[in-house]
């Protein structure tokens, strides 16, 4: 459970220290200009706005929110997705390019996997709640007071004496 606390609370740190993380690779390994190019206007943009995004996403789910802490799912995209962008910002020219592809696609389908959890949680009926252990139970339905078919209706008129 303390893994998955820690990412939930590393998720919003992460929209900035990874942009960052790529600028300081773009100067540490002497990347040259075109990749310089490239961090600025498209990496740093593009990790920062997809990280918040991400982590929007995640903090929108109910369970995600109640536990504080990120589903088993989110820390396998979450290390993959970081993972690959840590090692983007090595600039080896060698495996750069199919690296670079690899994040692009690892991205999108966190995206999917962050609206599937958010849609799955969502539908009415099919929720499951987690304890902070990590149980997972389903809620009772809630009952409904048993109807009687046919109501006896009993009316009282009352008539005002005349004088």
């Amino acid at each position: 459970m303390w893994l998955r606390r820690a990412y939930y609370g590393w998720m919003i740190p992460a929209a900035f220290v990874l942009p960052l993380w790529l600028f300081v690779g773009w100067i540490a390994f002497n990347a040259g200009a075109w990749a310089l190019l490239w961090v600025l206007l498209m990496a740093i943009p593009s990790v920062l706005i997809g990280q918040l995004v991400l982590t929007l996403l995640v903090r929108a789910r109910p369970t995600a929110r109640a536990a504080r802490a990120v589903s088993w799912w989110d820390v396998a995209g979450f290390t993959v997705w970081h993972a690959l962008t840590i090692a983007l910002g090595f600039f080896v020219a060698a495996w750069w390019f199919p690296v670079f592809l690899l994040t692009v696609a690892v991205g999108l389908s966190l995206f999917w996997l962050m609206l599937w959890q958010l849609w799955r949680e969502a539908r009415p009926g099919l929720s499951t709640l987690r304890s902070a252990s990590g149980v997972s139970y389903i809620p009772p339905s809630p009952s409904t007071p048993p109807r009687r078919e046919d109501p006896e209706v009993i009316v009282i008129t009352e008539q005002q004496p005349r004088s």
